[in-house]
């Protein structure tokens, strides 16, 4: 079973606002979004995988939050639409491919918040959505 860093609790801390209905599902993902971020990094985990260091922990958890508040404001929480160069969620409606490039995969403050905290000492960030 996939690990998931951070609660609707941590989530609602982090944003200020309460936790939108749904927000396990998108929290599991934006885990899955950090995991691949951390890919390399190396720190202690319990048995559950969890990270023990407490500020590492705390480090993961709002890159978590992050990922997850990035993706909800996108209104793409499993990072599809930059694949298309027109969404729709009613009534779907992709459109053809995008060549060009879209939002990165990633939330800009999720890695920022991870490479501050050392978990990604040599991360290039992807600065072209900017």
């Amino acid at each position: 079973m996939a690990v998931v860093y951070a609660t609707a609790d941590d989530y609602a801390a982090y944003t200020d606002k309460p936790a939108p209905a749904g927000i396990d599902a998108v929290l599991s993902r934006a885990s899955e979004r950090i995991d691949e971020l951390l890919i390399g990094a190396v720190y202690s985990t319990d048995d559950s995988e969890m990270p023990t260091d407490p500020k590492e922990k705390d480090a993961i958890m709002r890159a978590t939050c992050a990922q997850a508040a990035w993706s909800l404001a996108l209104g793409d929480p499993y990072g599809v639409a930059s694949a298309f160069k027109d969404v729709q969620i009613g009534s779907v409606r992709l459109g053809g491919r995008n060549t060009e490039g879209g939002p990165p995969r990633h939330a800009p403050d999720a890695a920022r918040i991870l490479h501050v905290a050392g978990l990604l000492p040599g991360y290039a960030f992807d600065t072209t959505a900017w």
